[in-house]
């Protein structure tokens, strides 16, 4: 049996259960804890191999630790990854948006913005597709039409 994921930020449910009852019943006080032979990943994937990366990494691992937050409980994002305005962030993720590069099938699934909130997919989506030729058409069809209209 494998189990994976961050055994920092797994904890059990229990409702209305104190921090202790909620330690107490984690993952790691089981017991099976004690049986399970533990192979650590030693590279992350996702990232490159440059001290920025690295650096990046080490900042993700410290927020998951929850070490990162000041006396307002609110994390310092690092000034490289504060952008000024919606233009600006669009920008740097798809450069040359507006040129014919952005027409190759895989120039949207290298890089992606992710968004916690509908709402804001929704503002994003809308600012990206005003930097594209005024001219072309944007066809809104929900799954069913989309499906007649264009995998027939």
């Amino acid at each position: 049996m494998v189990f994976g994921g961050d055994f920092h930020q797994t904890l059990s449910v229990m409702p209305k259960g104190t921090h202790q009852q909620v330690v107490v019943a984690s993952f790691c006080r089981g017991n099976l804890w004690g049986h399970i032979k533990f192979l650590h990943l030693r590279q992350n994937m996702c990232l490159g191999h440059s001290e920025a990366d690295n650096q990046h990494a080490q900042w993700l691992l410290e927020i998951g630790a929850g070490s990162t937050m000041n006396d307002n409980e609110m994390i310092q994002v690092p000034q490289s990854m504060v952008y000024a305005n919606l233009n600006s962030l669009i920008n740097r993720i798809y450069p040359g948006i507006g040129n014919s590069r952005a027409q190759d099938n895989q120039y949207f699934l290298d890089c992606i913005i992710l968004c916690p909130r509908n709402d804001e997919v929704h503002n994003i989506n809308e600012a990206i597709l005003q930097q594209f030729n005024p001219t072309a058409e944007v066809v809104r069809a929900t799954r069913a039409e989309y499906s007649r209209r264009f995998l027939s």
